[in-house]
């Protein structure tokens, strides 16, 4: 008999003490670790889901001391900012002027504004032509898919923050079987987390088989050892409790 997990969304961490500097994000680190050098002091980050962007954004925050803005409150006349702000999903803003004048009011006070999103600010769809303008004269840092080292260590993290203990030789399997893209690492751990709770049974290679199948590389050799090789902690109350 299944058992069903309540939908509580597992903790991530953001800590900056997680951040891995690789190739893929060393040029973005750089210029986050100066923001004096940002021209007209905006930087804006870009790249595809699952990279790092929101990562970096909260851990320059912490640094900072900066503001997060919520990308879905911003709405009208922002009020003046007092430090620095930050802009998640920037490419999703529903309201352009609100976001002009908050690029302006930044401009005009002298604080830094950090922005984010899947393309370049040059190619967001806007129609307000001074935003557009503005858009297209904000420094653009890629944050590229990550290399092999750093996706080793997110498939380490995204197990660590769902508290599945996991071994060295599963991920090992594992990772060379998944695409080489940081969103497939994470629905990889998502998919196994809910699996094991559903079924009450540990994570191994017959269950990442059967609940990654669409993930898995169907020309990697099939390796019928299927030794159990972790163990699945108790769910904590950040995680939710078992009916």
């Amino acid at each position: 008999m299944k058992q069903l997990p309540l939908p509580f969304a597992p903790h991530q961490s953001y800590a900056a003490a997680d951040l891995i500097s690789d190739a893929s994000n060393a040029a973005a680190l750089a210029w986050l670790a100066e923001p004096a050098r940002w021209p007209l002091g905006r930087l804006a980050l870009h790249g595809p889901a699952g990279v790092g962007k929101t990562h970096m954004l909260h851990a320059t925050v912490a640094r900072f001391g900066w503001r997060l803005l919520d990308i879905a409150a911003l709405r009208g006349l922002p009020p003046p900012p007092t430090t620095g702000l930050v802009l998640d999903d920037a490419d999703q803003a529903s309201d352009e002027t609100a976001l002009f004048h908050l690029i302006n009011l930044c401009a005009e006070a002298g604080h830094p504004l950090l922005l984010a999103g899947r393309q370049s600010p040059a190619r967001w769809p806007v129609r307000l032509p001074d935003l557009a303008s503005r858009l297209r004269a904000t420094t653009a840092v890629p944050v590229a898919p990550p290399g092999d080292a750093l996706l080793a260590r997110l498939l380490e993290k995204h197990f660590a923050d769902r508290q599945l203990r996991t071994e060295a030789g599963f991920r090992a399997w594992l990772l060379p079987r998944l695409p080489r893209a940081a969103a497939a690492i994470a629905e990889a751990a998502a998919r196994l987390d809910r699996a094991a709770l559903a079924a009450a049974v540990p994570v191994s290679r017959s269950l990442a088989r059967a609940c990654l199948a669409t993930l898995l590389d169907p020309a990697a050799p099939f390796d019928d050892q299927d030794d159990y090789v972790t163990a699945v902690a108790p769910p904590s109350p950040e995680r939710g409790a078992l009916l």
